[in-house]
């Protein structure tokens, strides 16, 4: 392994460390006072006035490897993902979400890491199709609490060095939307490519029939039930969820069922098993406002405890969050 594979395993080793301590953190926008800018160079066009890019892309990431380099790892790719981009030359963050590339880069063979190199190939490349610098230079100290205070995903391959090394920071836009952001740190040869989209919901609603079915044919049926955030405050669609429940146990007057609430690893587990406990207990005493007998029904928590979804993704997280009813 040289050098530079080593430098960037440790920034992996520190980042992955301050993520355990901060991600409880609310997320938001980074914003400072002209005193506490970032040390930077200044790009403050507006994103707005920046041209539109007409240019043929490619397929996502859309940018390879310059001559002499090879990715440390096998990148990482998400088809959602949301990541903190210094925005202006003030190093205002903003938080983009959309379909995500990750990764660290070093020499390959027998060449040397040059991170000269390394910048000026990506500077060139980008620009060349009409992708504009809105940030270069080191952050402020409290940019960098902000981050570690706000950023979920610190530690993970591709992670930027932010806290001692020059953040290069580009978007190119494009007519339909979906622009393209870029933020490396040449010195651990860090890249994360971003392309702007919109959130589409994957999980539906569970009829009757289909709770019905998956009981009898599972012996447990998996529901998404909406709940006030943090809250076991049912939605008006999460009292619908119930609603179809309640069908099924009025079709079948001698079945029982076990409800379990589950949720995502974010926030403190003790937290989150009496959060989930709450919520189990909220669906059971909705079901008996409908006319179902308790006796019919028992209700436990289990917070984050057995995932079915990967929880460093929001759509993993969305996913874990969940009801199982359970047949007794």
């Amino acid at each position: 392994m040289n050098i530079q594979s080593i430098f960037a395993l440790s920034a992996v080793l520190s980042c992955s460390i301050l993520a355990m301590a901060f991600s409880n953190s609310k997320q938001k926008e980074c914003s400072f006072s002209k005193k506490n800018q970032s040390t930077s160079h200044t790009y403050n066009a507006s994103q707005d006035t920046i041209p539109l890019s007409t240019a043929d892309l490619g397929d996502f990431p859309f940018f390879g490897l310059p001559k002499n380099t090879q990715y440390v790892n096998k990148p990482m790719q998400r088809d959602f993902d949301e990541i903190y981009f210094p925005v202006s030359g003030t190093g205002k963050l903003e938080k983009i979400s959309g379909r995500s590339f990750k990764a660290y880069v070093t020499g390959s063979g027998n060449s040397e890491w040059n991170q000269a190199y390394f910048k000026r190939s990506y500077d060139e490349a980008i620009k060349e199709v009409g992708g504009v610098k809105l940030f270069e230079g080191k952050f402020s100290l409290e940019h960098v609490k902000f981050m570690k205070e706000n950023a979920e995903y610190l530690g993970e391959e591709g992670s930027l060095d932010f806290y001692n090394n020059p953040i290069h920071s580009y978007i190119i836009r494009r007519p339909d939307g979906e622009d393209v952001y870029i933020q490396f740190d040449a010195k651990y040869g860090a890249i994360q490519i971003l392309q702007k989209e919109a959130f589409r919901q994957t999980i539906g609603l569970i009829k009757a029939d289909q709770i019905e079915k998956d009981l009898n044919e599972k012996g447990k049926s998996i529901l998404y039930i909406n709940f006030d955030t943090d809250k076991a405050t049912l939605k008006p669609e999460g009292k619908t969820a119930i609603w179809e429940i309640g069908h099924v146990l009025k079709n079948n007057t001698n079945l029982k069922m076990a409800v379990h609430g589950y949720t995502d690893n974010i926030g403190n587990q003790a937290h989150n098993i009496t959060l989930s406990e709450q919520r189990a207990q909220a669906v059971v005493t909705e079901l008996a406002s409908l006319g179902i007998s308790k006796s019919r029904l028992t209700a436990e928590g289990f917070g984050s405890q057995s995932p079915i979804a990967d929880n460093t993704t929001p759509e993993g997280r969305a996913k874990n969050r969940r009801v199982e009813l359970i047949k007794k």
